[in-house]
């Protein structure tokens, strides 16, 4: 509301009405990373980085041969209406470690959805490893998230992105709530593998159905391209070592892991085995 002075000396007062959806937008939170890395000789190298809003990005080896870059989301968290976006480009031969500086934390939605938009661009011969920590759903809170990821003929992924719904350790659980995951890969342009899940109403019971997770809270999918019956063989290997359920599958060029556990520090644990086997450290902060 304006207090404003009328020419006569009195005072008129103007109201400035704004709706409860005005008044909600204008406290969102938004953030975009883009990045774009190159080869240098043997060095990958930042040629373009781009920050807005509640996310930066910081590059705690940019000494080293492949490049890692830690993404940092400065409001510590999303909820409904916050909206994020990842854009990552690695040029020919360059090579990238992405990663979160922290779990991300998706706090109760009052109605609309926390937005989370990733796309990774990785060129011929590049090589590219996608290796968030763990998204933590609270209860009623909502997330859409969209992955698209586009490959050259002879670039390398690898990629693992966990969920855990609720906080086990601290007494919380996810009851109800929104969750819908949609990841699309393509190489050379033709989509190779497209993947959609939706969570949605009571959350905790469909987690609990067998079909779903039998009682699972904290799932997670790793997918590795190219990947054949090497990969295979190296993950089943492990099979007695995992704390929960690990499954991997190879088709078209590509391998599909999939892991289920109790509790995130479990499944925490499984990832970072099924990450060794197939020979890849995961970033420094995971062990923190």
């Amino acid at each position: 509301m304006h207090a404003v002075c009328d020419s006569g000396g009195g005072t008129a007062v103007r109201a400035t009405l704004h709706s409860n959806a005005e008044i909600f937008a204008a406290n969102r939170a938004s953030g975009r990373i883009a990045l774009s890395v190159a080869a240098s000789g043997d060095v990958t190298r930042r040629t373009r980085v781009h920050e807005d809003g509640s996310l930066r990005v910081r590059f705690p080896n940019a000494g080293a041969d492949a490049l890692e870059a830690v993404i940092v989301n400065t409001g510590g968290g999303m909820t409904g209406g916050d909206r994020l976006k990842v854009e990552i480009v690695l040029g020919e031969g360059a090579s990238l470690i992405a990663g979160t500086a922290a779990a991300e934390k998706i706090y109760r939605s009052t109605g609309p959805d926390a937005e989370m938009n990733v796309r990774l661009n990785v060129g011929a011969g590049a090589k590219l490893s996608w290796l968030p920590q763990e998204t933590i759903l609270f209860d009623r809170a909502r997330l859409s998230r969209r992955i698209d990821v586009d490959l050259a003929e002879s670039a390398t992924l690898l990629m693992a992105e966990a969920v855990v719904f609720g906080r086990s350790a601290m007494g919380e659980a996810m009851r109800e709530g929104f969750f819908a995951d949609r990841w699309r890969l393509r190489r050379g342009g033709r989509l190779i593998y497209a993947d959609s899940a939706r969570l949605d109403g009571a959350i905790a019971d469909k987690l609990g159905q067998a079909a779903v997770t039998a009682g699972g809270i904290a799932i997670a999918s790793v997918l590795i391209a190219p990947g054949g019956d090497d990969t295979l063989a190296a993950v089943r290997a492990l099979a007695d070592r995992f704390a929960g359920e690990v499954g991997i599958s190879a088709w078209n060029g590509i391998a599909v892991a999939r892991l289920c556990a109790k509790d995130g520090l479990r499944l925490r644990h499984d990832l970072i085995a099924l990450l060794a086997a197939l020979g890849v450290s995961v970033p420094r902060l995971w062990l923190q």
